[in-house]
């Protein structure tokens, strides 16, 4: 049985920075894809960064390009994201995703649906 568990979440000021972990279990961590969402109250899940098996490819939305970076510690089978120049438009509730270990998430890393596995979730507040 897959099992996300995120951690890291809390409540920062305007360009602080804040690092959300995810530890994986019940998987192949090093052939599976990951990937960070995010959910407002009211809005659709949407993609904030992922990583690909082997992290050698790492895909980020626009907003999160030069102020957030993924990364997969394959000895802790946990995958990060690191968060900096915070700003109160990243406020959210953070979910960690993981793909399916034997499928090819190629040109579907941005799509929610091709995930298969999430975590509860962790609350990022970012404070003006």
């Amino acid at each position: 049985q897959v099992q996300l568990v995120e951690s890291g979440g809390g409540l920062v000021q305007a360009g602080g920075s804040l690092r959300l972990s995810c530890a994986a279990s019940g998987q192949t961590f090093s052939r599976a894809a990951m990937g960070w969402f995010r959910q407002d109250p009211g809005k659709e899940r949407e993609f904030v960064a992922a990583i690909s098996p082997a992290g050698v490819s790492t895909y980020y939305t626009d907003s999160a390009k030069g102020r957030f970076t993924i990364s997969k510690d394959y000895a802790k089978n946990t995958v990060y994201l690191q968060m900096s120049s915070l700003k109160p438009e990243d406020t959210a509730v953070y979910y960690c995703a993981s793909g399916e270990s034997y499928l090819n998430l190629a040109g579907r890393y941005r799509e929610r649906t091709a995930y298969a596995y999430w975590g509860q979730g962790t609350q990022v507040t970012v404070s003006s």
